[in-house]
């Protein structure tokens, strides 16, 4: 019998060199008026709303600004924003890994559907989309008198904040996990499956490590887009005081109730929310950005192989596991 074929640590391919960046020639001068033109738009639409909101919050002293956060109505806003918050991210958190999972490491038809049903909310307005939940759960809508009929109440109440809610979030998660998982292909699923992995083991070991980056970049976006919704959350909420008042709400509430201290001393809660995930982002941008790069920088082959057999080097399973692998023969090995 022949010996079985190793020859996975010979085996190095080589990746081609990235071209140099090409770089503008364009005077001195013209750099300095176009950087110039980008900070004073900075300036002028995001750092100077978001120092006024604390200038306005603060203007009447401390005792103002945290006397506005002695109210019950307050604090039932800030509770029910985490309630939906926490009902909405985990959700999104499964069907953007599903999503992104079947999008792409099967092929199937309808996929491209699929794909332009994740971008829906993207393209409809949060009002038109509060409006379509009003017209299936309402009292006259669809579904409205099966609903009564059960005594369940969807609309105006926390159940129609927290659908509406999934639908402008969603597609956050999935969006930034499909070319990830896209770029890094299915090569190591299938080295940890060959070597005996369940399918849990897989995505706890393999799949999740590879996308986790990815996948805490799209939790700071869902999160902060959840906690901050306010058209569609408009719409199906019935502003009732103490109850069904998000953040966004309360804030709209006072200013127009000529409670303008209050409501900009509330607002410096989203506006800190901000703040924290605008760090946070950056931050998982670039843990995402190199993640990306990796994967792009990948060999077509990986660097052990076991036979017939493609074990990554990336992969903890089959680094560790390789080995005790049941050897494979070579294609032309003769077998007596």
């Amino acid at each position: 019998m022949a010996a079985p074929c190793y020859r996975g640590s010979q085996q190095m391919t080589q990746t081609a060199r990235p071209a140099k960046a090409i770089t503008t020639t364009e005077s001195p001068l013209v750099r300095r008026i176009l950087i110039g033109i980008a900070l004073a738009f900075l300036l002028l639409f995001l750092v100077l709303p978001l120092v006024a909101v604390f200038a306005e919050a603060l203007r009447q002293g401390f005792g103002a600004f945290f006397a506005a956060f002695q109210s019950d109505d307050t604090w039932s806003a800030v509770k029910l924003t985490l309630i939906t918050a926490i009902i909405v991210v985990p959700l999104n958190v499964v069907f953007g890994v599903m999503a992104a999972w079947a999008i792409a490491k099967y092929e199937f038809k309808g996929k491209a559907f699929l794909i332009t049903l994740i971008d829906l909310p993207f393209s409809i307005s949060p009002v038109v989309a509060g409006l379509v939940y009003v017209l299936l759960y309402g009292i006259n809508g669809w579904l409205g008198p099966l609903l009564q009929a059960y005594d369940l109440k969807i609309i105006f109440a926390v159940p129609g904040i927290v659908l509406v809610t999934i639908f402008v979030t969603f597609p956050f998660i999935a969006r930034e996990l499909i070319p990830l998982m896209e770029a890094q292909g299915n090569d190591e699923e299938q080295a940890a499956i060959v070597l005996g992995a369940s399918g849990f083991r897989t995505f706890w070991s393999v799949t999740l490590p590879n996308i986790k980056w990815g996948l805490i970049y799209g939790v700071i976006l869902c999160n902060a887009r959840a906690m901050g919704e306010f058209g569609a959350v408009s719409v199906v909420s019935g502003h009732i005081r103490g109850q069904t008042n998000t953040i966004p709400l309360h804030v709209e509430i006072l200013y127009t109730d000529y409670q303008s201290v209050a409501a900009f001393s509330v607002a410096t809660l989203l506006a800190l929310l901000a703040l924290v995930t605008l760090a946070l982002k950056t931050w998982a941008e670039w843990r995402h950005d190199a993640q990306l790069k990796k994967a792009a920088e990948m060999p077509p082959e990986s660097p052990y192989v076991v036979g017939n057999t493609q074990v990554p080097s990336g992969d903890d399973v089959s680094r560790h596991e390789w080995k005790r692998a049941t050897p494979v023969l070579a294609p032309n090995a003769n077998r007596h």
